[in-house]
């Protein structure tokens, strides 16, 4: 009974593990193309033809997005809760811009902060598919730790100077938004009855979102797509890791609630920054004793939330 509750934890924390690789994927697509949001919009793409070729397969994925017109009218879906994948799409987005401006150190800290914060107001409000949960002490103090935790693995990567607060802005709302698109997103696996069903819904406004945007900029910049010359194989892969996540956290998010879900996979992000400079590592990058440390106060945040919600 133990290992059977704790699989949506493992299946979060491991998906978090792979979060940190697809990052190193689409910055290195992102290098090929010359543009961060073109790597986004073939992510995002990818993710979709892939997701799409597995519902074609499966009728139960096909079926379940067939629902969702019933899910609106009968009121249980708003029609804006299937519109997950535009806030992904945001989020992308937003990462392609600040991220030269505030560097991937301080981007990291804003988005955790944003997302461990917001994960407890989402629950307290009942967006998720969880219901109403309240905001308890060690609650409170596992979205802190969190936050502390990344600090700590990223600490000696701040860069000095001038910070841009509009770009700091930008990136805190985008943390915000990804605790509001898993909640959301664990609805419409809830009422499609399959999280394929929700991931394709994600992808596909998502890529929308990411295609509209990048044709804007095609349009009325010097921006020009390009088609990469040459890079490893595995560059193309971050919408396959981008799949997984959004699938199982659509899985995930009705058993355990946005906070466990944010909490775990934060945990799995940094160990698996922590094992890419291990057994990985990318030119000039040394095992800092911070990131041992924030992987360790990280899986102290996850123990605390996990404690406290024994209790209740």
């Amino acid at each position: 009974m133990v290992v059977r509750r704790s699989v949506p934890f493992i299946a979060t924390f491991i998906v978090g593990c792979l979060t940190a690789v697809q990052a190193r994927m689409n910055g290195q697509l992102a290098v090929a193309v010359g543009d961060g949001l073109e790597a986004a919009v073939f992510s995002f793409g990818s993710g979709l033809v892939l997701v799409t070729i597995i519902a074609i397969v499966f009728p139960r994925i096909r079926h379940g997005v067939a629902r969702i017109p019933g899910a609106i009218a009968s009121g249980e879906l708003a029609w804006w809760q299937i519109l997950g994948g535009v806030m992904g799409g945001f989020f992308v987005g937003v990462q392609s811009a600040t991220v030269p401006l505030l560097g991937v150190a301080v981007f990291s800290v804003a988005t955790v902060a944003g997302q461990s914060s917001n994960s407890l107001l989402v629950d307290r409000a009942g967006l998720g598919p969880a219901g109403k949960q309240p905001i308890t002490a060690p609650r409170v103090v596992s979205a802190v730790l969190a936050i502390i935790a990344v600090a700590i693995a990223v600490s000696n990567r701040f860069q000095s100077g001038n910070l841009s607060i509009l770009a700091l802005f930008l990136a805190f709302c985008a943390g915000l938004l990804i605790a509001v698109q898993a909640a959301i997103n664990g609805r419409v696996a809830r009422a499609t009855q399959h999280p394929m069903s929700a991931a394709w819904l994600n992808f596909f406004f998502g890529t929308a979102a990411l295609a509209a945007a990048f044709g804007l900029a095609w349009a009325f910049t010097d921006v020009d797509p390009t088609v990469p010359s040459d890079g490893p194989w595995w560059m193309y892969l971050g919408g396959v890791v981008g799949l997984a996540f959004i699938a199982i956290a659509s899985w995930v998010v009705p058993i355990v609630g946005v906070l466990y879900f944010a909490l775990t996979s934060i945990a799995g992000q940094l160990s698996g920054a922590l094992l890419l400079d291990v057994f990985a590592p990318t030119a000039g990058t040394d095992l800092a004793w911070n990131l041992v440390v924030g992987v360790l106060v990280a899986f102290g945040a996850v123990l605390v939330a996990a404690r406290g919600r024994s209790r209740a």
